[in-house]
């Protein structure tokens, strides 16, 4: 018997993508689509590529589809099924569970990215096993995800996890936003950074080529990103008494001691002993575990929170 799929959409910052997985974790063949976003998207642009993204994996299908999950940058509002990311702002408001569940004719389910990449880093990848456990993604924006005794947390809106806005670098003179995890440590934020202080580079990519090469801003800058991500992880295991925490996302191939670093900062910034007795690892899922996270909404619902909002059914 041919087992049924699951329709798979992840939309982060600077793309989104599509495909269909079956139950043991296989995306099919020919299935999995990439298409671009970006902070000066429109709304109707996001649209016309997420359509046509799922619409040329459902006629990859091999088997029946039966539902649709969906990952997405937040913060996500469950309710009603709407995004507001912030690296795209003209998606304020996006209901993009109704239009995904309208294109692809499934019940379809929303949560935050970061918590489908903690499911699936819980699922199939470098958690897993693991009691209490915090998946990371550094990359556009910084997201994450909590699993913890079994039991995906999501919290009361959906949001829980979201790392990305802890703060962790305040100073004199700063305004809010600009002391959170992610405005310092993700991929633009450190490329801005780096640049404010006489670097000529203007990508994640060049500042990686820099670090190679021994720039001295571009090893300051993406240390920098490291040291904070480290801060956070201290921070995240002191209040969660985590296990395990896995990092992904295209940013943490700056430099190869990324992950090291990280670890380093953390077991530096941990006031509590047990807070240091924390496995810090790169994610098992290389850039798979969005994708993973989002079918495995309806795979392993077993560990997701019940007190969530769930879609209906199917639109006829």
């Amino acid at each position: 018997m041919i087992p049924p799929l699951v329709l798979a959409v992840d939309l982060g910052g600077t793309k989104l993508e599509t495909a269909l997985i079956d139950s043991s974790g296989r995306i099919q063949p020919g299935s999995r689509q990439r298409r671009p976003t970006g902070a000066h998207r429109s709304q109707n642009q996001v649209t016309y590529f997420l359509l046509e993204a799922v619409r040329a994996s459902m006629n990859a299908a091999t088997a029946p589809v039966t539902a649709a999950g969906i990952g997405s940058a937040g913060p996500v509002d469950l309710a009603v099924g709407s995004i507001s990311p912030l690296n795209l702002p003209a998606l304020a408001g996006y209901s993009v569970r109704s239009i995904v569940e309208d294109a692809a004719g499934v019940a379809t389910a929303l949560r935050l990215d970061g918590t489908c990449i903690a499911l699936a880093e819980h699922w199939m990848g470098a958690t897993r096993h693991a009691r209490a456990s915090m998946s990371i993604v550094v990359s556009t924006g910084v997201g994450g995800g909590i699993v913890t005794d079994g039991r995906l947390l999501s919290g009361k809106s959906g949001n829980a996890g979201h790392i990305g806005q802890i703060h962790v670098a305040a100073e004199p003179g700063h305004h809010t936003e600009d002391t959170t995890l992610e405005a310092v440590s993700s991929g633009p934020s450190t490329v801005r950074w780096a640049r404010r202080h006489g670097w000529s580079g203007s990508t994640g990519e060049d500042l990686a080529v820099a670090v190679t090469q021994g720039d001295r801003i571009a090893d300051t800058a993406t240390r920098r990103s490291a040291a904070f991500v480290g801060q956070a992880i201290a921070s995240a295991a002191t209040l969660l008494d985590l296990e395990a925490v896995a990092i992904g996302g295209g940013f943490v191939a700056v430099r190869p001691d990324y992950i090291d670093l990280v670890r380093q900062s953390a077991n530096r910034n941990a006031v509590l002993a047990y807070a240091r007795d924390i496995r810090i690892t790169a994610s098992g899922l290389s850039g798979d575990g969005p994708l993973l996270g989002a079918a495995a909404l309806w795979y392993h619902q077993c560990i997701l929170s019940a007190a969530l909002p769930e879609p209906g059914p199917p639109p006829r």
